[in-house]
């Protein structure tokens, strides 16, 4: 829905606020009964107050969208013109300027990373502003929604006035994004259990078994847009995200494993066997080369190891040999 300056959030929307937020206390309290001889337990506290959605969210919940629209004087009715989709706090965002008989409009988009089944909602304002070097024209809008939306104005700029914020036909334009509530049960499992069909009792208290305390943390901070992956915190993070069917923490994972991690190629191909990062599983395969990389993969005797890997590495076996 695209506002024209509305600062008044739909009641609607504050019930689900309200509604999911009670559902993610839920969870806050289970963790901290299981952790609460832990003495790690008050960080993990700390942490997991991120999920109460009531609350406001720091300025490291900014972010700014930039760019230059070319040729705007040439843009024709109804025809849009769209940004490049970036990635922020595990939402995608692009923005878009479109012409149509009076005004420029000016659109920002929102989509979230995770399946759209998975619980999702973000109240935020954003501050439209179109510049140049003799003007400027800034508006600001406060609106909620579900799943993917849209904000912003169909009727921002009058097209007569257009020529005053071009630049050599250039149009230049930002957003400036502050997210104030977010929900996101990035957890199929957790989104079963506390939202679906499993019909959880609003006090009932859910024994998560087998979860660390720090792996917890970590996978908290990563949901919520944190940088907690390195070598030492990928392993654990992505067993928890695998168990817990998060498909957001689990990319993120594997980008990692993919561009950034030290980790040698036997503990990539075991994680990415044991979490089914067939990515992960091909760049492993493709950069074993030498006999002795192939012996240390055998002697590591894999638990998860499936038939085309056994296959792939014997024909591998087979050409060092020749």
């Amino acid at each position: 829905m695209v506002t024209a300056g509305n600062e008044e959030i739909d009641k609607s929307y504050k019930r689900k606020f309200e509604e999911i937020n009670g559902k993610l206390q839920v969870i806050e309290e289970s963790v901290a009964k299981i952790l609460k001889n832990n003495e790690d337990e008050k960080k993990l506290r700390e942490t997991s107050r991120k999920l109460n959605n009531q609350k406001e969210l720091n300025s490291e919940k900014r972010f700014v969208l930039k760019h230059v629209f070319k040729n705007v004087a040439a843009l024709e009715i109804g025809v849009p013109c769209f940004t490049q989709v970036v990635e922020k706090f595990n939402v995608k965002w692009n923005m878009l300027i479109a012409r149509n008989e009076k005004h420029l409009g000016f659109v920002l988009f929102c989509e979230p990373i995770a399946p759209t089944r998975i619980e999702f909602a973000v109240e935020m304002k954003a501050k439209f502003r179109m510049m140049s070097d003799i003007c400027n024209l800034t508006k600001i809008t406060k609106h909620c929604f579900e799943k993917k939306g849209r904000l912003g104005f169909y009727d921002f700029l009058d097209w007569e006035n257009v020529e005053y914020y071009l630049m050599d036909n250039n149009l230049a334009v930002e957003v400036e994004v502050e997210i104030l509530k977010y929900l996101a049960l990035q957890s199929a499992l957790l989104n079963y259990l506390f939202c679906e069909e499993y019909n959880v009792p609003e006090n009932a208290e859910i024994e998560l078994t087998e979860i660390e305390a720090n792996d917890f943390h970590n996978f908290l901070e990563l949901i919520h847009g944190g940088s907690s992956i390195d070598d030492d915190t990928v392993t654990g993070l992505l067993d928890l995200a695998d168990m817990l069917e998060a498909p957001t923490a689990i990319r993120r994972c594997e980008e990692f494993l993919l561009n950034d991690s030290q980790k040698s190629i036997v503990q990539k191909l075991q994680l990415a066997l044991r979490c089914h990062l067939e990515n992960l599983k091909s760049k492993c395969l493709s950069e074993i080369s030498e006999k002795s990389d192939i012996e240390a993969i055998m002697a590591a005797n894999i638990p998860e190891m499936d038939l085309s890997t056994s296959q792939a590495l014997l024909q591998k076996n087979i050409a060092n040999i020749e």
